[in-house]
């Protein structure tokens, strides 16, 4: 952050009326902001002035925002939000998988973008603190060092594949981790052919959290795509 203690965001997107809108939102929230319209642009001022998170657009005039996300994740982990018109699932799972932590489909409002860089600022730090032991959710702990997960102080009984699946969600809590994703922590490289086991152990560690797939506590469907873990 900068020496007064702002957050500042780097925001690379091209329409005039969209910077208008984010310049309006996150100036009243204090927030330092810098623009650039291209992703040359952009690039430049991120290697030159690191922000504190990225708002990144992928429909840009001289480069696909999904490169951006692979450059800039060859030698930085800021957090990154996109910020695009585009709604397809398969756009989103590719920025997802390639490094960005969170997607917001245009149009969005001013509660839910707050909300997203809230998340995404607290899940970086929390990968930069020391080892967390504990953690707690609700009426969820997990004690990482004795492999004890409890609900409403009522010790749960884990599958090691259940154990596994829980303690990946929460290690990207906020986050939106793809199927694909998942799949790799839990199972391992090449583990595609266990994608039809995961939404059967998702099940499973619901029941067992007595979380409400319809209104849940902690485990969130992002339909098509994967998961999150409720904060």
């Amino acid at each position: 952050m900068n020496e007064k203690n702002q957050i500042s965001i780097l925001v690379i997107e091209d329409e005039p009326e969209i910077r208008k809108f984010l310049s309006a939102v996150l100036e009243s929230h204090d927030f330092k902001i810098k623009f650039a319209e291209t992703a040359k642009e952009g690039l430049k001022l991120f290697t030159s002035h690191p922000a504190d998170i990225l708002l990144l657009d992928l429909g840009l005039p001289d480069m696909d925002g999904i490169d951006v996300i692979k450059k800039i994740r060859e030698w930085n982990n800021t957090p990154i939000i996109v910020l695009s018109a585009r709604g397809q699932e398969a756009d989103k799972i590719a920025a997802l998988e390639l490094g960005a932590d969170d997607y917001l489909t245009k149009p969005f409002g001013t509660g839910e973008l707050l909300a997203r860089i809230k998340v995404a600022l607290r899940h970086f730090a929390k990968v930069n603190q020391e080892n967390i032991t504990v953690f707690e959710s609700g009426s969820l702990k997990i004690d990482f060092d004795k492999r004890v997960v409890l609900v409403e102080k009522a010790e749960v009984h884990l599958t090691p594949i259940e154990y596994k699946l829980l303690t990946s969600l929460v290690k990207y809590a906020g986050k939106v981790i793809t199927q694909k994703q998942l799949l790799k922590e839990v199972w391992g490289k090449n583990s595609d052919e266990n994608s039809h086991y995961l939404r059967i152990y998702v099940q499973h560690l619901r029941e067992k959290l007595n979380d409400d797939p319809l209104n849940p506590k902690y485990i969130l469907t992002e339909a098509g795509i994967g998961y999150r873990f409720k904060v």
